[in-house]
C-alpha cells in the first residue's frame, strides 16, 4: 500500500497542479490525502476547491478552514478571510464545513490501530498546538496523548522532517503552497506499507515550485495585500 499525503495547499493552485502531475509521474498510490489549510493565503482558492472538489481525494479540516467557515457568518473576518469568501462563495464554504478532522487508514494484513496511518493537520486532537520538530519526546507525547499509530502525517507548520517516538513515527510533509523551511520548493510524502514487515516506510518528496507563474497570478489578483503575499512566498520562512 502507498499513500501520498500533502497539506497547506493555501490557495496556491499553480503549485497544488505541480504536486498533482509530480505524483502521476510515480509508482500509482492507493490514496492521496490532505491535511487541511486548503484555500487562505494565495491568490485561487476557487480554483483549489476546483481541483479538490471531484478529484477523489481524502480530505482532512486545518486551522484557516475552519476560520474561514467561521467568518462567513461573522464580521470579525479579517479582509484575507472576506476575500476567499467572495472567490469561493457558500457553496463552497459548505465544502470546507464538511471537511473531517482525520483521516485513519488501516493497512492490508494490519492490526488497527497499532499499525494504522493517521493524517491530521496539526496534533490528534486540536487544530492549533503544532508538533514542532525543536520540541522535546516529553513535549511531543504530552501533544500526542493517548493515540495509538504506526505513523501520523501532518502539515501545519510548513517544516518538513521526520522523526520517530516511541512506536510512532511522525512525519511533517510541510506545505504545498507555502514552505517556511527556508527552501522554496513544493513538498509532500509518500508512505508506504511493507505487508511482510509489517512496518511502515517514509519519503519526503520536494520538487521546484512555480515562482515566476505564482507571482503574476497573486500581482493580478484581487488579494487586499498581493506584494506582502509574494513578499512571504519568497522569504520561504516565518
Amino acid at each position: 500500500m502507498r499513500i501520498a499525503v500533502m497539506s497547506d495547499i493555501h490557495g496556491f493552485n499553480l503549485a497544488l497542479e505541480t504536486v498533482l502531475a509530480d505524483l502521476a509521474t510515480r509508482e500509482p498510490v492507493d490514496e492521496i490525502v490532505i491535511a487541511g489549510d486548503l484555500v487562505e493565503t494565495g491568490p485561487a482558492p476557487a480554483a483549489v476547491i476546483s481541483l479538490l472538489r471531484d478529484g477523489g481525494y481524502s480530505l482532512v479540516r486545518g486551522n484557516t478552514d475552519r476560520d474561514v467557515v467561521a467568518g462567513f457568518t461573522e464580521d470579525w473576518a479579517a479582509k484575507e478571510i472576506r476575500y476567499v469568501i467572495e472567490q469561493i462563495g457558500p457553496e463552497g464554504v459548505e465544502f470546507l464545513a464538511e471537511l473531517p478532522f482525520s483521516r485513519r487508514i488501516t493497512p492490508p494484513g494490519g492490526t488497527s490501530p497499532a499499525d494504522d496511518l493517521l493524517v491530521v493537520h496539526a496534533n490528534p486532537h486540536d487544530l492549533e498546538r503544532p508538533l514542532a520538530p525543536d520540541l522535546s519526546d516529553r513535549e511531543l507525547s504530552a501533544l500526542i496523548g493517548d493515540t495509538t499509530a504506526a505513523v501520523i502525517a501532518f502539515g501545519h507548520i510548513h517544516i518538513a522532517y521526520m522523526r520517530r517516538l516511541g512506536e510512532t513515527l511522525l512525519v511533517d510533509v510541510s506545505a504545498v503552497g507555502n514552505p517556511k523551511d527556508h527552501d522554496l520548493r513544493c513538498k509532500y510524502g509518500i508512505l508506504t506499507w511493507d505487508e511482510a514487515t509489517r512496518r511502515w516506510s517514509a519519503e519526503l518528496v520536494r520538487i521546484p515550485y512555480p515562482l515566476a507563474e505564482t507571482i503574476e497570478q497573486i500581482m493580478a489578483s484581487d488579494l487586499p495585500k498581493p506584494e506582502k503575499t509574494r513578499k512571504k512566498l519568497e522569504k520561504a520562512s516565518y
